[in-house]
């Protein structure tokens, strides 16, 4: 029944395959159930409630995209857009985290209304192939930097900007133990060698006692209610100017975050047909859908993850994996203890490793013509150097027509291209 209505044979998969890819994808993602409420908590949210908002949100989110979608995605509560929703809106702007919560349901129901008309899936089939390829490499270059990040292997310097980080810090070694042994299983084309990477890596950690082992199995459920429902009750503050501000931060970078790892996942997974992607609409109504969940249920900006990629690199292939990553994030609200031992260390060779297998796509761009070389490179290197997915995007698209204008090929630039310019450049300027 499950290879029938996944269609896992003709996508070359198996049940096997998708359960390790599900794991693999949660253990790569499982991080956000801990610092989503540690972020969030900054805003005066009550930590425990986000904890189960952010679980639940992953799990219906997740859930609507493996079985409506079909896709090897999972989502969660996003990084950055959480940060922006504690420190900013409630933090710098004195705005209630009710009210924040409102602008996040007010956006994510406008996703819906934009999906349901076709506008965000003709908005990404007009994406030209190049800059598609440079935005999954871009995302691989930052998930790769987000783990040397993680592991400590490149840190900030005052003088530089970045530089190595310490080796003699345990953790720091741990990942990059971790790094070669997921190097080593990966070039033996060891099945779920990525997933077996990061269990070595975490039984080794325990043993030198740089991860400590879990103080218990199972940990009682924590109420909601101190978020639930909660984005109801000031709906009616989100009407005013500043607040249509916040509503189109939210609604930018979770637009174009989500392109990008819709297009990224997908080119990796080998389902773009035609430089277009099947059932668009569907993933991008399960996105939207998340979104709206999870406002509801007490936590910031629901959005698909390109930690998916990882599940991808495990063999990942279709809706299923996403089914069992959901799984996973369900089974976590009773075994919050033991994901415990799943530490930066654990989670970074991982991510270093899918980003290597994300930008073998640069070599499909047609570097040779420089009308199409620069907007592809800004948009990958922009991704690592601002620390948004987003900014890259707008950044390569912005100067996409300029080249092709300036080399003569104005009409091959599709209509959609030339209304997202003009709006690359309004989301650059209010960003700033």
């Amino acid at each position: 029944m499950l290879e029938k209505y996944f269609n896992l044979k003709e996508l070359g998969t198996n049940v096997k395959t998708e359960f390790m890819a599900g794991l693999t994808t949660f253990l790569a993602m499982a991080y956000i159930l801990f610092v989503n409420p540690d972020v969030l908590s900054a805003s005066g949210m009550d930590k425990d409630a986000v904890y189960v908002a952010t679980a639940l949100a992953a799990v219906v989110g997740t859930l609507v995209m493996g079985l409506y979608a079909k896709y090897p995605i999972a989502l969660a509560p996003g990084m950055g857009l959480n940060a922006f929703f504690a420190f900013t809106v409630v933090g710098d702007y004195g705005i209630p985290w009710q009210t924040a919560l409102s602008g996040v349901l007010v956006s994510g129901l406008i996703f819906i209304a934009l999906t349901l008309t076709g506008v965000r899936e003709a908005i990404i089939n007009a994406i030209p192939k190049n800059l598609k390829l440079a935005v999954g490499s871009g995302i691989g270059l930052f998930i790769a930097f987000l783990g040397f990040q993680n592991a400590g292997i490149i840190v900030g310097d005052p003088a530089t900007l970045v530089a190595l980080g310490d080796f003699s810090n345990g953790n720091t070694a741990l990942a990059i133990f971790g790094l070669v042994v997921t190097v080593v299983l990966i070039t033996l084309k060891v099945g779920g060698g990525v997933f077996y990477g990061m269990i070595i890596t975490a039984v080794a950690g325990i043993i030198f006692g740089l991860i400590d082992l879990p103080n218990a199995i199972f940990g009682s459920i924590p109420s909601i209610a101190p978020t639930f429902g909660q984005a109801f009750t000031n709906f009616g503050d989100v009407f005013t100017l500043q607040m249509l501000g916040v509503i189109l931060t939210f609604l930018f970078v979770d637009f174009f975050d989500t392109a990008g790892t819709l297009v990224a996942v997908a080119e990796k997974a080998g389902l773009m047909k035609g430089n277009e992607l099947p059932n668009a609409s569907k993933a991008l109504l399960s996105d939207s859908v998340a979104t709206v969940t999870g406002a509801v249920l007490g936590t910031s900006t629901t959005t698909s993850y390109v930690e998916s990629a990882a599940g991808v690199g495990a063999g990942g292939r279709s809706g299923l994996t996403a089914v069992f990553a959901a799984l996973f994030f369900g089974l976590a609200l009773f075994f919050s203890p033991l994901l415990s031992v799943v530490t930066n260390a654990v989670t970074a060779p991982a991510l270093i490793i899918v980003g290597v297998m994300m930008v073998s796509s640069l070599k499909e761009i047609e570097w040779d013509h420089i009308e199409v070389a620069v907007p592809a490179f800004l948009t990958i290197i922009m991704m690592p150097l601002a620390y948004s997915i987003a900014t890259g995007i707008a950044v390569g698209f912005t100067f996409y027509p300029i080249t092709m204008l300036a080399r003569g090929r104005g009409k091959e630039i599709p209509g959609l291209m030339w209304v997202l310019s003009v709006i690359f450049v309004l989301f650059l300027a209010f960003l700033s």
